[in-house]
Formats: C-alpha cells, structure tokens, sequence
C-alpha cells in the first residue's frame, strides 16, 4: 500500500497502531458512501502494515493466518471527500492460536476524540499453511502483540 502514514498512538492510556487509508472512488457506492463490503477491504489495507510488515519477529503472521469472524458496525457515513481515513487499531483479545483487533474508523481530519463512523472487530488465527491446521501463536508473536494490548 502505497503512501501509508502509520505511527504508534498514545492517547491518555489508550494505545494503538494508526494509519491512513486512501479512499478509492471504486469503493464508493450509488448511495455516495463507501460500501459495506469495501469497508472490509480497506480494514484489510490498514491492518497489513501493521502486522505483517512492522516488525513482527522471525517467524511471523505472513507464514499464515487466516480470518475467523469480522464484525463490523457503522454509526455514521464515510464519503470519498473524507479520504484519506484514519484508523486506529490495537489488540483486545490474546489466546492460545488467536487474537482479535479492534478498530476505529474517522474522516481524514476528524477530532481523534470525536465519535468514530465505523467500530470493528476481526479475530485472526495463526495458520499452518503446509499442515493446513491451526497453530499456536509462538511467543515471539504473542510479546508483538501485547504491546498493543488494550485492558
């Protein structure tokens, strides 16, 4: 993804990975909005640079993972003017082969304390690609990930 703005956000005690997202006029749908299922993939390009290029450890999430459950809620509408989007991520949930993400989405521009549009969630599974089975997180991935953890 080119010309991604991506930084560690500190806000009073709640810590996240924050990027931008381009707004492409393909995502918008007849309504004028983004469409549902582009919100999923633009989700999916925010989430990228954070956990498979930004300093995951040796053996890493690019050897597999895959996604066990999305949940996404909007609460306000995203226009392509609104672009770039900024998104908050960190992590909710650690488990033995697992861990969730949650999100905040905003208008480029938008107040960081403002109320976001979109509110989301994914749980992803570490995945064995040659066995085809899940895997447990090793601990490497785990101590990555709990730098981001959210209590």
């Amino acid at each position: 993804m080119s010309g991604v703005l991506a930084e560690a956000a500190q806000q009073g005690t709640q810590v996240g990975f924050h990027t931008k997202v381009g707004v492409r006029w393909s995502d918008m749908d007849v309504f004028q909005h983004i469409n549902h299922a582009r919100m999923v993939t633009l989700l999916e390009e925010a989430r990228i640079p954070w956990l498979f290029e930004d300093g995951l450890p040796t053996v890493t999430l690019r050897d597999g993972a895959v996604i066990a459950d999305l949940h996404v809620r909007y609460r306000g509408q995203l226009r392509h003017d609104d672009g770039p989007l900024d998104v908050l991520m960190w992590i909710e949930q650690i488990r033995a082969v697992d861990f969730t993400i949650g999100y905040e989405v905003r208008a480029g521009g938008a107040d960081p304390q403002s109320a976001p549009s979109i509110v989301a969630s994914t749980q992803i599974a570490a995945f064995d690609i040659d066995t085809q089975r899940l895997r447990r997180l090793t601990s490497p991935e785990r101590e990555y990930l709990s730098r981001w953890h959210r209590v």
